[in-house]
């Protein structure tokens, strides 16, 4: 649980007279987090944060808790102050980008290290719950066959093929965890660059399939590795920053009981179902954010 709950105990505390002359318990959680309020649930705009939002959304919903939905505001600079505001209260976030956008110098890249670090940094209206395994970050990406033919499993194991050609958006040749992490932390030393400027997308997936560069940076998320089946290569260093999808509320907004029905979904939720519910969204059929979140909740058995 997050450190906030303790700033909001002192504060319960501190309104003690006031509290107790309409009859309330100063010491009491709830007294200031009440499950009977409205939440407002938001996501930004791009349709996996938008399913994730749902699936929020839909579990509060099935446990009597009261929803609002402003869906696709916009980019971080907006829905954050919106969070703090209180024109929104809850969000699906990414750890590594939101350490990021209160830390501009953060150098945390575990996922242990940047919850720690998140702690530090929030300010103290807002709270994150329990993080997910699911992820959405840059990866590096290799086919089946190529992989296969050389042993691959991770990052690391890139040092037995001698060259190979890498693909990504121009700024990964100066990244830290671009080519000069592959080469302090890996001693990957052998890499031709090949920048590709479409974030991972069509034209960097058909120069993988072709062969004409043997790795690829490709979100983590992205369907056309499912579709693929393309092998993401594991990063024990933590090089690339960890992104795990976390749950962002206004802390007047977390009641125990809104932070246990989250705290069930993070406890489930994996970047293998992101990309399963991408593909679905993405893909031919094009099912809906709310579709796919019902159909996810009640696989999981959480509604």
């Amino acid at each position: 649980m997050s450190i906030t709950k303790l700033t909001a105990g002192l504060a319960a505390a501190a309104l003690g007279l006031t509290l107790s002359a309409c009859g309330g318990d100063p010491t009491s959680d709830d007294s200031k987090k009440s499950a009977g309020d409205t939440i407002t649930v938001g996501s930004a705009a791009f349709p996996e944060n938008e399913i994730i939002a749902e699936i929020y959304a839909q579990a509060l919903e099935a446990k009597g808790v009261k929803v609002e939905k402003k869906l696709n505001i916009g980019a971080r600079e907006v829905y954050i102050p919106a969070l703090e505001k209180g024109e929104i209260d809850l969000l699906p976030e990414y750890t590594g980008n939101l350490l990021a956008y209160f830390d501009k110098d953060a150098t945390a890249t575990s996922p242990e290290q940047v919850d720690d670090a998140l702690e530090d940094v929030l300010p103290k209206t807002l709270e994150v719950l329990d993080p997910a395994p699911a992820e959405d970050k840059d990866s590096l990406n290799v086919t089946a066959q190529y992989a296969a033919e050389n042993n691959l499993k991770s990052i690391g194991d890139l040092k037995t093929v001698g060259s190979f050609k890498l693909g990504a958006n121009p700024e990964f040749k100066e990244r830290k965890y671009g080519i000069p992490g592959l080469e302090s932390v890996y001693g990957l030393t052998d890499i031709e660059f090949v920048p590709i400027s479409d974030g991972g997308g069509p034209k960097t997936l058909k120069s993988l399939l072709d062969d004409d560069i043997q790795v690829a940076d490709i979100y983590s998320t992205t369907p056309s590795i499912l579709a693929n089946k393309l092998v993401t290569l594991e990063d024990p260093e933590n090089l690339i920053a960890a992104q795990n999808v976390i749950p962002l509320i206004n802390e007047k907004k977390a009641s125990d009981k809104v932070e246990d029905v989250l705290d069930d979904i993070s406890a489930v939720l994996t970047t293998e179902d992101l990309l399963e519910l991408n593909s679905k969204n993405q893909g031919a059929d094009k099912t809906a954010p709310d579709v796919l979140a019902k159909q996810w909740l009640t696989e999981k058995g959480l509604i």
